[in-house]
């Protein structure tokens, strides 16, 4: 594990940091052709961190002009494949070389932009990050086309080609990690990428791009445009040039990338959006202790700002208060305060309007078993025990550190209440029974499903969901690269008579 240093450490590699604040667009930092810039707000203190480039319109048109020349001209896109592997291996080794210049740069930079706690930025953001580039880099040159059966006269062959320029939206919460899930498969398959991140935190993607270009990824192959979803992410999305769109972030913003796509160029789209991901616990569930940590965990990490966390708990009655009792416990353990002191393991919310909306949630007709403070963009670790199955804890996706308790009478009863959402993005279930595990685990629908443990799986497994937490495609695993492709067929004849008639 990462050496973490102490909080004055941290402030002082925080003042000595050189924010960026420009575009990346055809390899250079470049202001918004407006010269309108954003303020980039660190949701901890409220202070201002950098003023960063909004662009608009003519950014995004000049960045696809040079993404495509660089994808048409080949200087990527045709490369050998284990060339390419080697310039992105030689960024992952540039991210994480010497811990105080660049992996702890980034993993500082990502706590003060985003209020995440520098506990999980330097142990999990930052080396997740580097592992993702570097499976997806050793992957390149490992997938193979196929050849289809055919007649002795014909050759069938089915190949894969990147899918062209490709532009990648990202989420808040995970600002590094979800940059990693798609600029690996999408720059492995030879693509030219236009990564927009979110608003609120977009100096580490700015950062990334830089070091792209000193491990040798070519100009106008990896560009970075910052501003808003109406300024920027809108005119991507209706871009006439750019072949397809890979989102992730909220159901209501991805329906309307596809919006964007039908009523352009039909572009392809991939998005990984909302979820209320139940973790059930059966009255046959071992070792509860463990079980109130996973649980625990699920719930508070990242401050509950995760797609996959687990929401809502769903547990049998006969276990309900034994399980209670040490998910309170585990939950004291995860102290709140400020992001760069790594005792911390709760930090800020993102922004005002997201400390707002979740402070909504808080006791609104729900019993409050733990927590349920809120003070200047700090939610308290919070579990809520709820009878009403259709409360807006329940049913809505709220993002924040809170926990909502549901109580069950039966293992049916539990699977119908896990599959009573609009989400199917993760789940959980908790029991000792195999039979039950695999059942419950086949009857809930969602992308992914663990038994006896909260997780996502790893980079091998495909991560994405059903229903409106997911279309088109998946992140991680072989899958991802599948996404950024397209599937052609050359089909050969071998016939040497002319006069044989041609299919």
């Amino acid at each position: 594990m990462t050496d973490l240093l102490t909080t004055d450490e941290y402030k002082a590699v925080a003042a000595g940091l050189a924010l960026p604040d420009q575009a990346f667009i055809d390899g250079s930092f470049r202001p918004a052709k407006s010269g309108d810039t954003f303020d980039s707000i660190n949701p901890a203190t409220g202070e201002v961190l950098a003023r960063v480039a909004a662009c608009g319109a003519e950014d995004v048109d000049f960045a696809v002009e040079k993404a495509r020349d660089a994808f048409e001209d080949g200087r990527w896109s045709r490369l050998h494949p284990s060339e390419r592997k080697e310039v992105l291996i030689r960024l992952a080794k540039l991210m994480k070389r010497n811990a105080r210049e660049h992996a702890r740069e980034l993993a500082v930079m990502e706590s003060l932009d985003s209020g995440k706690t520098i506990y999980d930025c330097e142990t999990v953001d930052v080396p997740e990050t580097i592992h993702c580039l570097v499976w997806h880099a050793e992957l390149i040159d490992k997938i193979y086309d196929q050849v289809a059966p055919a007649s002795d006269n014909h050759m069938a062959m089915i190949v894969r080609e990147p899918v062209g320029v490709v532009g990648l939206v990202l989420p808040w919460n995970f600002p590094l990690l979800m940059l990693a899930w798609k600029i690996g498969p999408a720059l492995a398959a030879g693509c030219s990428v236009i990564v927009k991140p979110a608003e609120e935190t977009s100096l580490t993607a700015l950062r990334v791009a830089e070091l792209a270009m000193e491990a040798g990824v070519p100009a106008g192959v990896f560009n970075v445009i910052t501003g808003s979803g109406a300024e920027v992410g809108e005119p991507l999305g209706r871009h006439m040039d750019v072949d397809m769109i890979s989102f992730t972030g909220s159901t209501a913003t991805g329906r309307r990338f596809l919006g964007y796509a039908s009523e352009s160029n039909l572009k392809e789209v991939t998005l990984e959006m909302g979820g209320k991901n139940p973790a059930v616990v059966l009255d046959d569930a071992e070792n509860l202790d463990r079980v109130a940590a996973h649980v625990v965990n699920g719930a508070f990490w990242n401050m509950g700002e995760n797609c996959s966390a687990a929401s809502r708990l769903i547990v049998q009655k006969g276990v309900k208060d034994a399980l209670m009792e040490r998910i309170v416990a585990h939950a004291r353990e995860w102290p709140m305060g400020d992001p760069l002191d790594p005792e911390n393991r709760v930090g800020a919310l993102v922004s005002q309007a997201h400390f707002d909306k979740v402070c909504s949630y808080l006791g609104k007709g729900a019993k409050v078993l733990l927590g349920g403070k809120a003070e200047a963009g700090f939610v308290e670790p919070t579990v809520l025990d709820v009878d009403d199955r259709e409360a807006a804890q329940v049913r809505e996706e709220i993002f924040g550190p809170v926990l909502s308790v549901l109580t069950v009478e039966s293992f049916d009863e539990a699977i119908a209440l896990a599959n009573d959402t609009q989400y199917g993005l993760a789940a959980s279930i908790f029991t000792a029974n195999v039979k039950r595990a695999i059942r419950g685990a086949r009857a809930i629908r969602a992308g992914t499903v663990t038994v006896n443990s909260f997780g996502e799986g790893d980079i091998t497994t495909p991560f994405g969901g059903f229903k409106q937490s997911g279309f088109g495609g998946r992140d991680n695993g072989v899958q991802a690269h599948d996404q950024y492709t397209q599937v052609k067929t050359i089909w050969i004849d071998l016939s040497d008579d002319a006069d044989e008639a041609v299919d």
